[in-house]
């Protein structure tokens, strides 16, 4: 992957030893969700996980794939590939806009509280035979950002099932604190650089499946992965990172971080403008 990104590369691990990390869950304490149902909310907090909530329509849904078809052209032209559109809303107009858009903010604020900040947004597009997986690992384990009160937006710009190799959670397994993991091998053809083994230990695998337009919620502590896409239709979405403001960040990560709603009365996210392209 030649860009920038939300997952870096090894020495990763040395990296965020060096910054002091509260890697517990904080369950949502909503009350009174605008969006969600307070069940949902339960369950989130159980599960560490909703799923197949409708953000676009069909017509919405065709927008966002021909955008996205022309930028990984675009990309792929210039040396990169499937996976390295990442940090994309501080280069991209129209993914500042998907990061920011009111309804996807909705949902997380009624999960984190009313002040929020959007900081990450990477498209993982696995293309019909493309033989990558990626490996059962947190997102925690990659992000310099303390304490753990953040989520991944997952939208899918294709409908993603089992055939074309969905994401898949372990229910509850962000209630296990930070994992052990393992450095992946080249000869496991992992886009990610981590893989935590045995994952059954904490549940059973659960399918992900999404229609073009909807989006899943995770927990930042969530164990999840996906299998290499061995059928003939792409599986494309777009993961957008979200934390509270009161979260901090290493790594100078503060300088991506918008602020989608209340305020962040320190100033320690640097809340860039819209590119101004697209």
């Amino acid at each position: 992957m030649a860009e920038s990104k939300e997952f870096q590369a090894v020495p990763q691990e040395e990296d965020l030893s060096q910054i002091e990390r509260d890697l517990k869950f904080y369950p949502s304490t909503t009350t009174n969700p605008a969006l969600l149902y307070v069940e949902q909310i339960e369950q989130f907090n159980r599960d560490g996980y909703l799923r197949s909530l409708r953000i676009f329509d069909d017509q919405e849904v065709a927008e966002n794939r021909e955008y996205f078809d022309r930028l990984l052209e675009t990309v792929i032209a210039a040396g990169g590939n499937s996976y390295s559109i990442s940090t994309a809303h501080m280069k991209y107009g129209k993914v500042y806009d998907l990061l920011t858009h009111p309804k996807i903010v909705a949902y997380v604020k009624d999960l984190l509280g009313e002040n929020l900040v959007a900081w990450g947004s990477h498209f993982f597009c696995k293309m019909p035979h493309d033989g990558k997986s990626v490996a059962w690992h947190q997102d925690a384990s990659y992000w310099p950002l303390s304490p753990s009160k953040a989520v991944t937006v997952w939208l899918a710009i294709d409908n993603a099932d089992p055939e074309n190799a969905n994401m898949r959670f372990i229910a509850g397994s962000h209630h296990h604190g930070h994992m052990t993991y393992r450095p992946s091998g080249s000869h496991e053809d992992n886009v990610l650089n981590q893989t935590i083994d045995n994952p059954e230990q904490y549940g059973s695998p659960i399918d992900d499946s999404l229609q073009a337009g909807e989006i899943s919620i995770h927990s930042d502590l969530l164990l999840h992965g996906s299998e290499a896409n061995e059928s003939d239709r792409r599986r494309c979405g777009l993961t957008l990172r979200y934390c509270a403001t009161d979260v901090r960040a290493g790594m100078d990560w503060n300088a991506k971080g918008v602020i989608v709603s209340g305020s962040d009365p320190s100033g320690h996210w640097l809340n860039p403008a819209r590119p101004e392209n697209d």
